[in-house]
């Protein structure tokens, strides 16, 4: 464990880039592993959940290598190709390398153990066991929903019509995934549209993707099987998520004036964005332009006086790693904030609900947990008390908005375990530090 202590910031200034975005750092080297050729991907998220997937899919056959200047070189198998690992395969804490690696593997015909660390052993994947067992993969789990997972792929995988239960990315790519080496169509029908990174991708390497508006903010998303997927040469933009921190940080510590460059600006990813705007903060979008097929562009904020909210104004599932820190913005703002539809937040890495309630209050925030959400009364934009230990639960997230606190606080706030924050923002601490922030 590495105790961390974030302290009043007096403001914050200056330029700086976030890592590459995470979400497509995990695709890129999936992808590219499946493709016929060699790809190239630069800005590639180097956290240790990205890690392991490169290393999960270096055991399955791929050659996967980062060169001197931080380029990595992928050497596909193709789809169909991947070959059975010697040994069990290591998840570490990430989430989504275990149920996108478990789509890739049930129509694979190999058989594979998959474990992860104490916080990712906790977390349900019955969400991608169900579908990916009509595809055809026998998959055998901790009480049937739980790592480690027993994977063994289908020689014969079917083709499936699948509307998850609730809205999920990770279980939309998942299918599709599976669907890369299943004769016939795969589709997976929506609800509420999900990040659309996996479709993006897929249709930039030549698979024959087609995406339907439902009418109803849903959508249909149709995969036609075993294409021959083209290599990548590719950036991986800023991961919005990870801007997040700053951009909450920039708009509550008076003074500041920061820009963040080159972030991802996924239609289906910038909801923090919006929520803040909403609530008055001052947010300016620079020098658009297109990064790797995604759009990206470099984000202005300034600090500003921040005003509560009971509707932010966007799905919840564009912003779902988002809200931790949004909750801070909240204790900031005048007034009471509410905050509802986000039970998926009680199965990320923590229980992020309980997580972020128990941080707050316990550094003189006024707030009510409810089952689904949270109520926060702001102070005003005065500095909160401080002074409280922060359990992070071995959760980024948890730990880096409670790094955000701390810099609004009359005492620091002590987090007792900043370690998890390498699994998706490597460097953070020292960024942080180099624009005005107090954290050591």
């Amino acid at each position: 464990m590495s105790q961390l202590i974030s302290s009043m910031a007096k403001g914050l200034t200056g330029k700086v880039q976030v890592p590459g975005d995470k979400s497509i750092s995990h695709r890129a080297l999936m992808l590219s592993a499946l493709a016929i050729g060699r790809s190239f991907v630069r800005g590639l998220l180097e956290g240790e959940d990205v890690m392991a997937t490169a290393a999960a899919m270096r055991a399955m056959g791929a050659h996967v290598e980062r060169s001197t200047g931080g380029s990595w070189t992928i050497d596909g198998v193709g789809v169909g190709g991947l070959r059975q690992p010697d040994r069990p395969l290591d998840m570490g804490n990430s989430g989504t390398t275990t149920r996108l690696l478990t789509g890739l593997i049930a129509s694979h015909p190999i058989s594979v153990d998959l474990n992860g660390d104490a916080s990712l052993s906790k977390r349900p994947m019955g969400r991608v066991i169900e579908p990916l067992s009509v595809v055809g993969a026998r998959i055998k789990a901790r009480d049937d929903r739980f790592l480690p997972l027993t994977i063994k792929g289908s020689d014969m995988p079917m083709p499936i019509d699948y509307t998850p239960p609730v809205a999920s990315a990770q279980v939309k790519s998942a299918i599709l995934l599976a669907g890369l080496n299943t004769p016939g169509n795969t589709i997976v029908r929506e609800s509420v549209a999900t990040r659309d990174h996996s479709e993006r991708m897929l249709m930039a390497m030549g698979a024959d993707v087609e995406t339907i508006e439902d009418g109803d903010g849903g959508r249909i998303i149709k995969l036609r099987g075993e294409p021959a997927l083209k290599p990548i040469d590719m950036d991986v933009p800023g991961d919005i998520s990870s801007a997040a921190f700053l951009l909450v940080a920039a708009t509550i510590i008076p003074g500041s004036d920061i820009t963040i460059t080159g972030v991802g600006m996924n239609p289906l990813r910038i909801g923090i964005i919006s929520a803040l705007k909403c609530m008055g903060a001052d947010i300016t979008v620079l020098n658009k332009r297109d990064v790797g097929g995604e759009p990206a562009a470099d984000l202005r904020v300034k600090a500003a006086r921040l005003k509560a909210v009971s509707d932010i104004g966007t799905d919840p599932s564009t912003m779902i790693d988002e809200f931790p820190v949004l909750f801070v913005a909240a204790a900031m703002a005048t007034g009471t904030s509410r905050f509802t539809g986000l039970r998926e937040l009680r199965v990320k890495e923590s229980d992020r609900l309980s997580a972020m309630a128990a941080a707050l209050s316990a550094n003189g925030v006024e707030l009510h947990e409810l089952d689904d959400g949270m109520e926060i009364t702001g102070s005003g934009g005065k500095h909160l008390p401080g002074g409280g230990r922060v359990a992070a639960q071995l959760d980024h997230r948890i730990a880096m908005a409670s790094t955000v606190l701390g810099m609004v606080t009359e005492t620091p706030v002590i987090i007792d375990d900043g370690s998890p924050i390498g699994t998706s923002f490597p460097g953070y601490v020292e960024l942080m530090n180099s624009i005005g922030g107090a954290l050591m």
